[in-house]
């Protein structure tokens, strides 16, 4: 492997970043993509942008159902890897394509980008976790092979703000989380997030978030909406964040925004 891509959700960049991805790259060549980021603000997608690369990493930004930023991945993978065919020049060997491996967590669009570099569906994508189930190999172009592979969730997740962020952005299957609770969790994140507030829920369901908890914040869309049925109001709330119904949302800030 030449050059690692590792893609993660421009809505959710820190949670949807593996805790041992350094350690299994070591000193390879790491491409950061940070993918739909036609979900987050402008100001979000540039401020986590910044941000990774004063880390000294190289950061790509795409999205991968419209196509946009695959080709500059392409140009950036090879560029990084150029070393490799200078190197077999040296020594009288003929150049070989670029081997790039794409890694990720579940669902945060590895497949979608892969087959837009392609310009056509040659590895399977859909939009939810655990479609990708073994490793593949595509050539992209004459110089470039890109290694297609499952999501990898750690084995535990210590960080369980983590792991409702990846709920919320549908990062993870839906056995794996209470939908209930989590919907109220994102109620309250809403509430608290400068781009949206109580002003985004009162806009889309009006009911007033003023002075009302998650939970009950749940409840009261069941009692308006579904007949007092919470896990349809709480699919509701998930499904209309994930569609962008209060607006194009990031659940991280990067460190270098103000609060």
């Amino acid at each position: 492997m030449d050059v690692v891509i590792e893609v993660r959700d421009a809505r959710i960049p820190m949670a949807t970043g593996h805790p041992e991805m350094d350690s299994w790259i070591g000193a390879k060549k790491k491409i950061l993509v940070l993918n739909r980021v036609d979900m987050v603000s402008t100001a979000d997608k540039n401020a986590w942008a910044t941000y990774f690369s004063r880390q000294g990493l190289t950061v790509v930004l795409a999205n991968g159902q419209l196509g946009m930023g695959t080709m500059k991945l392409a140009r950036v993978a090879k560029s990084l890897a150029s070393n490799v065919n200078n190197k077999r020049r040296a020594k009288g060997l003929l150049p070989r394509a670029i081997r790039a491996g794409v890694v990720g967590y579940p669902n945060v669009g590895k497949s979608s980008l892969i087959n837009r570099l392609l310009k056509r569906r040659i590895c399977e994508a859909a939009p939810r976790p655990g479609v990708t189930r073994e490793l593949k190999w595509v050539r992209i172009g004459q110089d470039l092979d890109l290694l297609d592979s499952p999501g990898i969730l750690p084995m535990r997740f210590s960080d369980q703000a983590a792991a409702t962020k990846l709920a919320i952005c549908d990062d993870i299957g839906e056995r794996s989380y209470d939908i209930d609770g989590v919907a109220a969790i994102l109620i309250e994140i809403l509430k608290r997030l400068p781009s949206a507030g109580e002003t985004v829920l009162k806009n889309r369901y009006k009911i007033d978030a003023d002075d009302c908890c998650g939970e009950a914040y749940v409840k009261a869309l069941a009692q308006l909406l579904f007949k007092g049925d919470v896990n349809q109001a709480a699919y509701r709330i998930l499904h209309d964040f994930r569609k962008g119904k209060f607006g194009w949302i990031a659940l991280e800030r990067s460190p270098s925004c103000s609060s």
